[in-house]
């Protein structure tokens, strides 16, 4: 993915009024953020804070799943890093239209998933093992993915309809670097899918890369893989990209 502009757009409401602590305009990308990768993406050092973890659901090996309301920002920060695509995207990519994303700059897209994550249901979830956040999931309802929705993957492979805001769609991972390969993205995927039922949720979608097809480079892995979501309990819809998938879970109540 090719560096462009520092400019870079955010949604209207994202960036007006308060906004997160950030400081000068950092340059940014254009195209889809690929290395978003779980396996890839390195995150930041700061020290994290306890604010809300109570809320947060045990996991294996101490890995617990907290909404992005109830975590510090530097905690938040942490996990986005200081370098790499998430920390430049701040998971607005599929939010903005292409001149948008092209115009805004990298701190108005922090402050924007800043303002987001004041409004239930929120715009994801962090993951933590012990008091340390190591990971990021992205998951809302779909209808919130203005540029998600006009994509090839959604339009020729859901059945759902445009407009439903109780199917909700998982988008991005991110794993600090030193994290990886101890289960977090597992836990990260396990808590959206019980973050979506609890907030209303008939359906979530996702769009995974199937690496026994498609030998997919990490910067392709942000979107999670195939394999994981089927372990989960996923069901494969669809498959109008190759070496991608359209996936969904059902629920039943």
């Amino acid at each position: 993915m090719a560096a462009t502009s520092q400019n870079r757009g955010t949604q209207g409401r994202g960036v007006q009024g308060r906004r997160a602590q950030s400081s000068g305009t950092q340059r940014r990308r254009t195209q889809d953020p690929g290395t978003q990768d779980p396996g890839t993406q390195d995150g930041g050092t700061q020290s994290p804070g306890t604010r809300g973890r109570e809320r947060g659901h045990p996991r294996a090996a101490g890995i617990r799943i907290v909404p992005i309301a109830d975590a510090p920002w530097h905690d938040v920060r942490t996990v986005f890093g200081t370098r790499g695509d998430p920390s430049t995207c701040w998971c607005q990519y599929f939010k903005l239209s292409g001149r948008q994303w092209r115009e805004a700059t990298v701190p108005e897209c922090e402050a924007a998933l800043h303002e987001q994550s004041e409004h239930d249901p929120g715009p994801g979830l962090l993951a933590y093992e012990g008091d340390e956040p190591v990971g990021w999931v992205a998951v809302e309802p779909r209808t919130r993915y203005s540029r998600l929705q006009s994509s090839t993957i959604v339009k020729a492979g859901s059945v759902e309809p445009a407009d439903d805001t109780s199917v909700w769609a998982i988008t991005c991972f991110v794993v600090r670097v030193g994290f990886r390969r101890r289960g977090v993205g597992t836990a990260l995927l396990a808590g959206a899918l019980e973050h979506a039922q609890a907030s209303g949720a008939r359906v979530v979608e996702a769009y995974p890369v199937d690496t026994t097809e498609r030998k997919a480079s990490a910067a392709d892995l942000y979107h999670g893989v195939l394999a994981s979501f089927v372990d989960a309990g996923f069901e494969v819809a669809a498959r109008p990209i190759p070496g991608r998938a359209v996936v969904r879970h059902a629920f039943t109540n």
